[in-house]
């Protein structure tokens, strides 16, 4: 692969090693260095001339500093995969626990060593694999549940999630990544009703009731005095066509007599439980 092809591929990066054995001399690289056509961006690792310093080529240039026995993980290996994650702030490398590079800005190392089935290669980088990635970035993200529901739609199946778990288990996030993973699992609900009681319960809301019918449906939370009815979703990658029709109609019912319908997910009990019960409270209050 020639010097110009290297370049390309690594967003505008270049390490001298690679460099050198594309023909470069030392003398030729220190004056590209002096003259700003090169700018240093961790040792032995620069940023060729006409080339913008992106995402990309910030974990390139990560990578390329700790070594290819060094691995991309956490959100930045979800932002590669094209998860919904934001643009990492950082980026996070994956090195041989048996390693201990130096820290550097801009870099956080864990060490832990990774199986060949947590290990993918895109385009010559190395990076742990997607089914990882989303579970290292759910387990730091403030709405790590809201994430992992989207991955689990679009991105990665269950099982692959499972099993990605499975090796991770005694590690960094492995409790965190359970709960969450048992949260998804739950394909009836019963997870985010059992958390709205939950939260009424220690918020001394009382005057409701579970599974109250109305004609052929039931209602989740009802305040039948008030004919408030609160319905709780799990998480969104169960839901099929057929269920969302389903959900729909329910409401429809409901609204058509004289109920109030308040529709909360699980992601919404968990990060903004108090908003959640405000949101009662008031509907209770209107209706009173």
């Amino acid at each position: 692969m020639s010097f110009e092809q290297i370049v390309a591929r690594q967003a505008g990066v270049v390490a001298v090693r690679q460099a050198g054995a594309c023909g470069l001399s030392s003398a030729t690289m220190q004056r590209r260095v002096r003259d700003g056509r090169w700018r240093r961006l961790h040792p032995g690792v620069h940023l060729v001339g006409g080339h913008r310093l992106g995402p990309e080529a910030r974990v390139w240039a990560a990578w390329l500093w700790a070594g290819d026995r060094a691995a991309v993980s956490g959100p930045s290996a979800a932002y590669l995969h094209g998860q919904p994650v934001d643009v990492p702030a950082v980026v996070d490398l994956t090195v041989p626990a048996s390693c201990s590079p130096r820290r550097r800005p801009g870099i956080v190392l864990h060490r832990r060593d990774l199986t060949p089935g947590d290990v993918v290669f895109r385009g010559g980088l190395r990076l742990i694999a997607p089914p990882l990635a989303a579970l290292e970035t759910a387990v730091v993200l403030p709405d790590g549940s809201t994430f992992l529901d989207r991955v689990l739609q679009r991105h990665v199946g269950f099982p692959e999630l499972h099993a990605a778990y499975c090796r991770m288990l005694g590690r960094r996030g492995s409790r965190a990544a359970g709960r969450l993973l048992a949260a998804a699992a739950d394909r009836a609900d019963s997870a985010a009703e059992r958390l709205l009681v939950r939260l009424l319960r220690e918020s001394a809301v009382t005057g409701w009731v579970l599974g109250h019918p109305v004609g052929p449906f039931r209602i989740d939370v009802a305040f039948v005095v008030r004919r408030v009815a609160v319905e709780v979703d799990g998480w969104a990658w169960h839901v099929d066509a057929e269920r969302f029709r389903a959900d729909r109609r329910r409401q429809n019912v409901l609204v058509a007599q004289g109920w109030t319908v308040l529709r909360f997910t699980w992601h919404d009990l968990t990060t903004r439980p108090g908003a959640c019960v405000a949101e009662i409270r008031a509907a209770l209050d209107r209706a009173a």
